[in-house]
């Protein structure tokens, strides 16, 4: 119902409507990233460079486990199981009551988002030369969640509600594949001995915790000391220690036997933590790209160009692609009341790849530090462009005012 006291949009506040949502919803956490990923270029490349590399490359003078002798190491593989917790959590929700519980709704996104994962790494490697480059395939591949949606943020309800499910879940899907990628592809294996005594150790904790989940225990404590337990388990075993959160992330049950939310609440208290201090830690940790070293010829080099292009190209053509063929074989219809433009609009803003790409680029090259430079290079410049270029798109193209949706894409009334 139209309320009849309700003042009219005044110039100055339509004019400011973009700032506001800078700090709201799922724009805020976006533009922090944004926000940190230049401060950190600016401190890799100023006066205190120094200071930096030596913040979070600097040897420990103690650590309580020996793997983690630096605060990098400690970030990536320990305060980032955090981060992969609550992607578990949410995938979790998602394939058990959300948007992947209907197998007729999660068609499309699923074969979306497992083309805008092959078709990046196809361009990678036609782009690279294959090569010493080879090992970074999967850079461009997984799409950054919180930079998409905040995108999405800045835009208001312009975007039809179902585009902002169709991004969310392909998002979602994204993840999962990249946590699939990791543990097949980036594990490194010292001794087949300790892999299998730490693996099987790894079991057994993870058997403790289904056992848990099966008997209904309503209480956090014991799933907390089993994740700390099963993150160093794993740690120990070669394959990288993050995949223990998403893991562990399955076992918390849905519902404490009182009936209870325990999945949500948990998932809503440590989301905040993931998204506005887990996320931009790592960011500033591993998004300062130190041009010392670098000449202009590094940043045409194979590399860089081969993982922008992955991210900005790969992605909107390999996610278009297949949502047309879905769409007019009948396999599986377009989301509804978006045009062909709008969504062309959203896959662009799948090739913002941010968070998951820094992680995997500094899987990929731990022995070759240019090479790491050369791909942060390519991954912070294919995901500007995406996130810039997908924003004009849909400003230009589309506006939805009669929809709004929260930020698991449910669709209400525009107020």
């Amino acid at each position: 119902m139209t309320d009849t006291f309700a003042k009219p949009h005044s110039p100055l506040r339509s004019f400011f409507a973009p700032v506001r949502a800078l700090f709201v919803s799922d724009a805020s956490a976006g533009m922090l990233l944004i926000l940190v990923a230049a401060a950190a270029m600016l401190a890799a490349n100023s006066p205190f460079s120094a200071e930096y590399k030596a913040l979070f490359y600097g040897h420990l003078p103690w650590t309580p486990v020996k793997k983690l002798d630096d605060l990098h190491l400690w970030i990536n593989d320990a305060l980032m199981v955090v981060f992969f917790f609550v992607v578990g959590l949410e995938v979790k929700r998602e394939i058990v009551s959300g948007s992947l519980a209907d197998p007729a709704a999660r068609r499309l996104p699923m074969v979306a988002a497992v083309a805008g994962m092959i078709t990046p790494a196809a361009v990678f490697l036609i782009v690279s030369g294959g090569g010493d480059y080879t090992r970074g395939w999967a850079i461009p591949a997984a799409t950054d969640i919180a930079f998409a949606m905040g995108v999405l943020g800045l835009l208001g309800n312009r975007v039809p509600a179902s585009l902002r499910l169709f991004l969310l879940t392909v998002a979602i899907v994204d993840d999962i594949g990249a946590i699939l990628v990791i543990a097949i592809f980036y594990t490194e294996i010292d001794s087949l001995t300790y892999f299998l005594m730490w693996l099987g150790a790894s079991a057994a904790v993870l058997f403790v915790m289904f056992g848990l989940n099966r008997a209904r225990v309503g209480v956090y404590w014991p799933y907390i000391l089993l994740t700390v337990a099963l993150w160093y388990c794993v740690l120990n075993t070669g394959i990288h220690a993050t995949i223990a959160g998403v893991l562990a992330a399955f076992t918390i049950p849905l519902q404490k036997p009182n009936g209870d939310a325990m999945l949500d609440r948990l998932e809503h208290g440590l989301a905040p933590w993931s998204s506005y201090l887990v996320v931009p830690v790592f960011g500033f940790a591993n998004a300062g790209v130190s041009f010392e070293g670098l000449g202009l010829e590094n940043l045409y080099d194979p590399l860089p160009i081969a993982v922008a292009a992955g991210l900005f190209l790969g992605k909107q053509v390999g996610i278009l692609s297949v949502v047309w063929v879905a769409d007019k074989s009948g396999f599986a219809p377009r989301p509804d009341n978006a045009s062909w433009v709008e969504i062309w609009g959203v896959t662009i803003l799948c090739g913002i790849g941010f968070t998951m790409s820094l992680f995997i680029g500094e899987l990929a090259f731990p022995a070759y530090p240019i090479l790491k430079e050369e791909a942060k290079i390519g991954i912070l410049l294919g995901s500007a462009v995406s996130a810039v270029v997908g924003y004009l798109v849909l400003r230009m193209t589309t506006n939805h005012p009669a929809e709004e949706c929260d930020d698991r894409g449910v669709i209400s009334p525009a107020s």
